[in-house]
């Protein structure tokens, strides 16, 4: 029997829930020569700021068991190149769901950013990262903070007219909280989790191994964290969820629709295997067979 794949997100109807995470995947083309594109549910585009960003020093990445820490520090062309270059590229291979992860340092330039994204007919939704520091708040993420977060959602409400997704920060007490307000401020949606706050020594040069000392924990080892903040933020909060955080496997990708996820993104594990999603994505029929699963739809939150 054919299985149903498809979901709907937002209004937007996706073939299937697999998506590329931001940062993992560039801005699509780079990849489209080794595979369609158009297999994908959706790509979330590279994280993108008002001004083009060289990013952090180097060493940036350092390896982890099961696992990995990057402190890129948002590298991107800037909010121009995005919808004047980046994405008619992309539109020319790639027919599904478009993502802009939007990035920055005031609620200012998060209205600018959006704003613009908004008004670019290649993108479809507007994924905006609230793991930024906050440079008139002592450098706090605006993630971290309820009120914060809730200012800059407000904000970006204010100027898009697109589906507009909260991504979320795990590195609080209470995520909940924080999804909640992003919620009453006018999300549409909440994608989480970004990465979880990771540092590495060199033990022989009595050195952390990053430049920048702490970077981003991700890959498989923070699965089971990740998904237990999907299951609670899915069960207090009534918009749609898109779970991210460890997903390596098509398994995973139930598991996380299971918890609360209407859509699964894929991110370290695209850096370790260009090829994880779409071999994640022919590996679902099979695997929804034999857990009798017609439609992906019927088991979204049923944790």
């Amino acid at each position: 029997m054919v299985k149903d794949l498809s979901v709907s997100l937002s209004g937007l109807s996706l073939k299937n829930p697999v998506i590329p995470a931001s940062g993992t995947f560039g801005f699509g083309v780079e990849l489209s020569g080794s595979f369609d594109l158009n297999v994908l549910g959706g790509i979330s585009l590279k994280g993108t700021t008002q001004e083009p960003r060289f990013g952090n020093p180097t060493p940036r990445i350092a390896e982890c068991e099961s696992g990995m820490i990057n402190s890129v520090g948002l590298q991107n062309p800037g909010i121009e190149a995005l919808v004047h270059e980046k994405v008619p590229a992309l539109r020319k291979c790639y027919g599904g769901i478009v993502i802009a992860n939007i990035s920055g340092f005031s609620v200012e330039e998060y209205k600018t950013c959006c704003l613009l994204a908004d008004r670019c007919e290649g993108i479809d939704l507007i994924e905006v990262n609230v793991s930024c520091p906050n440079v008139h708040n002592g450098g706090m993420a605006f993630g971290t903070d309820p009120a914060s977060a809730a200012a800059v959602t407000r904000a970006v409400r204010e100027v898009c007219r697109k589906p507009v997704f909260i991504k979320l920060s795990p590195n609080v007490t209470d995520i909940v909280s924080i999804a909640r307000a992003c919620e009453d401020a006018g999300a549409d949606g909440l994608t989480l989790v970004n990465t979880f706050l990771g540092m590495r020594i060199d033990i022989n040069r009595r050195k952390p191994v990053l430049a920048n000392k702490m970077g981003g924990f991700s890959g498989r080892a923070v699965f089971p964290l990740a998904l237990r903040m999907v299951w609670q933020v899915a069960r207090s909060c009534r918009i749609p969820v898109m779970g991210c955080g460890g997903v390596a496997s098509a398994e995973q990708v139930i598991e996380m629709m299971m918890a609360g996820a209407t859509a699964v993104q894929v991110g370290a594990e695209n850096l370790r295997n260009p090829f994880a999603c779409p071999e994640i994505i022919s590996s679902l029929p099979s695997v929804m067979d034999r857990l009798g699963i017609h439609s992906l739809k019927e088991i979204i939150g049923t944790v």
